[in-house]
């Protein structure tokens, strides 16, 4: 089965934490079914054009068993009688990036690559987006990876992005053990399925997702002495959790999808007060 999907995406590593990733925009409906594959320590693929979804699961295959990106790109396109219309996005377990668009792709497209990334894209206004995709990733070393993702495809769509408009966008993040409860590989999966503005919308889920799941350094934790342990318990008895303070504050931080950015009741995380104090 293939799939016409004009769109344009990046795949990528982060140097420091081995997070690997794939965020796409495109004029078609629900894109991050199709396009976003990402496995922890092994890598990240994106295919697209008229797209072959064999592509994902056959390149993460092909990147578990050690071969480089530039390697998956070759296998996997000469052996698709197809590949003069696909285009594909590879990054490598080691933060090589290779990309491939077919001959037979719809202008504009093309694609780059670089320490970390890959960028591609069909259908496009023009090469500014791709080109986009690259410098943002580039400049915005240093930031989370989800981040980092977030602004390629801001960036891309600023430079013109898809020429048929905007429909759906998504963005995946996988890292070993990084997901929730330390029983996930899955840090961030996002998708705007329909949408006239979709990376806004992305922007908008992602910022929901941080506050649920998002990691505040320990070092940044307030201290629950005794001025603020009788302020939450006021609080949290407004609220109607009239408990123990301990028994309250996990009831209500339970209910509330916070027990992410939970652990005990000695120090707090700063977003979760203030989470509380809008609350009661």
């Amino acid at each position: 089965m293939s799939v016409r999907a004009g769109t344009y995406s990046i795949v990528a590593r982060d140097p420091v934490s081995g997070e690997l990733g794939v965020a796409v925009q495109s004029h078609w409906f629900s894109v991050g079914s199709l396009v976003t594959w990402a496995e922890p320590g092994v890598g990240a693929v994106a295919t697209q054009a008229l797209a072959n979804p064999r592509y994902g699961p056959d390149g993460l295959a092909l990147l578990r068993e050690g071969l480089a990106a530039d390697e998956v790109v070759k296998r996997l396109t000469e052996a698709d009688d197809g590949r003069d219309e696909r285009q594909l996005g590879v990054v490598d377990a080691s933060g090589n990036g290779a990309t491939y668009t077919g001959s037979g792709c719809l202008d504009w497209a093309g694609g780059l690559s670089g320490p970390g990334f890959a960028a591609q894209g069909n259908i496009l206004v023009g090469d500014e987006t791709v080109a986009a995709l690259a410098t943002t990733f580039t400049a915005t070393d240093g930031r989370p990876l989800a981040e980092r993702l977030l602004e390629c495809l801001a960036a891309a769509q600023a430079a013109g992005g898809d020429r048929r408009g905007q429909q759906s966008a998504a963005l995946l993040v996988v890292e070993k053990d990084g997901g929730y409860a330390g029983l996930s590989d899955t840090l961030v999966d996002l998708r705007v399925d329909d949408h006239p503005e979709p990376i806004e919308e992305l922007r908008r889920l992602y910022g929901i997702h941080e506050s649920l799941f998002g990691r505040t350094p320990r070092d940044r934790w307030i201290e629950v002495a005794d001025e603020l342990a009788a302020e939450l318990a006021q609080r949290l008895a407004r609220l109607g959790y009239d408990e123990e303070l301990p028994v309250a504050f996990a009831r209500w931080s339970g209910n509330e999808n916070l027990e992410e950015r939970v652990d005990g009741i000695e120090h707090i995380d700063p977003v979760v007060l203030r989470a509380l104090r809008e609350a009661g």
